[in-house]
């Protein structure tokens, strides 16, 4: 993490919902970017180093799905945080890199702010599926 404000990476493909989870890094503290789908949020990756945290959508259009950019990342860039979400579909555990939280939407925000906190705060073991 940086010695500032965490970096969260908000990847969302839906204009309305990207605002709204933006708007909850903020909110919580934090700098949030963000990104339209996986090429856009690899970009930013490879142009940056100071994310600490992705928090992706599963389903999204492009060359990859929030499911692949999170395996993605956690190859490329292990010290990256991750927390994906889908509306669409309840996600196996074995189906993300280990370490990451998934959430169901509609998420309640204060268990997206609480799920941030000891990821950002370095705890590795903090990755749950809710």
């Amino acid at each position: 993490m940086n010695k500032g404000k965490a970096v969260v990476l908000v990847v969302e493909d839906s204009t309305i919902i990207r605002m709204g989870a933006v708007d909850l890094v903020l909110a919580a503290g934090y700098e949030a970017l963000q990104a339209r789908d996986a090429d856009e949020a690899i970009a930013i990756l490879e142009s940056r180093g100071d994310v600490d945290l992705v928090f992706t959508d599963v389903q999204m259009p492009g060359t990859m799905d929030g499911i692949k950019l999170a395996h993605y990342i956690r190859d490329r860039w292990p010290p990256v945080r991750l927390i994906v979400a889908s509306g669409a579909a309840i996600i196996e555990e074995s189906s993300l890199p280990g370490g990451s939280s998934f959430f169901s939407k509609p998420y309640d925000d204060h268990a997206i702010t609480d799920a941030m906190a000891p990821l950002l705060a370095g705890d590795a073991s903090a990755g749950s599926r809710v």
